[in-house]
């Protein structure tokens, strides 16, 4: 049996559509239609409404008997929807959009698969989150190449995120699988005002026998808080 939120089908078909139907109406508010913002709107939608999950055909045909239901709820995930799209225009990730994945992503031979780094980032003198600083990630002394286009190396941390800074990186070819190496990188922050961080740190990989590519919480390594602190 499969577990299956009935809510995304909605969203995704709901989403399509207002994007297909801004296309056609030549978008006089110049909203961007790329796959990726329209996958921004989706989780927009889908972080702000319940899941809906069924398990068999019986859970379906529930479904089609609540229409008057269904009916209200599509209403209102479409006003959630515009919501969305106007929260993503205004906040729209210049680097991302209209790219595809690299080809990086589409391996298919033994890999080490590099989980996600996570970090936060406050000010030494009063322990707040810092913002607008940009972080680079390092290996080798040159800039890491990320899983995608979505993946920002440097990363700015937007006010927003309280701090947190985030890097995926590519998967790194290996000779076969279950081979244990140290990967050792490098985290650079240098902020007007602070004197340059650089935090060195390794993370052991075992490799696979292909690339992954979806995120998950379990592939994850967390750095220690860093602090960013005056000259004096």
């Amino acid at each position: 049996m499969e577990l299956h939120n009935t809510n995304e089908d909605i969203v995704i078909s709901e989403v399509t559509n207002i994007f297909n139907s801004l296309e056609r109406k030549e978008n006089p508010e110049n909203i961007c239609t790329c796959a990726q913002c329209r996958m921004d709107t989706a989780c927009y939608v889908l972080n702000r409404i319940k899941p809906h999950y069924i398990v068999s055909n019986r859970g379906v045909v529930r479904i089609e008997q609540d229409g008057i239901e269904n009916q209200q709820k599509k209403a209102d995930i479409i006003t959630i929807i515009y919501e969305g799209i106007k929260q993503i225009n205004k906040n729209r990730r210049v680097y991302s959009h209209g790219l595809d994945m690299d080809g990086s992503s589409n391996m298919d031979r033994p890999v080490f698969n590099i989980p996600t780094i996570v970090g936060c980032l406050f000010n030494g003198v009063n322990f707040t989150p810092m913002e607008g600083i940009k972080i680079e990630l390092h290996r080798n002394e040159d800039l890491v190449t990320m899983i995608d286009s979505n993946w920002q190396n440097p990363y700015q941390i937007l006010p927003q995120r309280e701090g947190m800074f985030t890097f995926w990186p590519a998967p790194i070819q290996a000779e076969s699988i279950d081979i244990c190496r140290d990967f050792e990188f490098l985290v650079k922050i240098k902020a007007p005002g602070f004197e340059e961080l650089n935090h060195l740190f390794k993370i052991p990989v075992v490799s696979e026998v292909r690339n992954i590519s979806a995120f998950s919480r379990d592939r994850t390594f967390k750095l220690p808080d860093l602090y960013l602190f005056p000259p004096e």
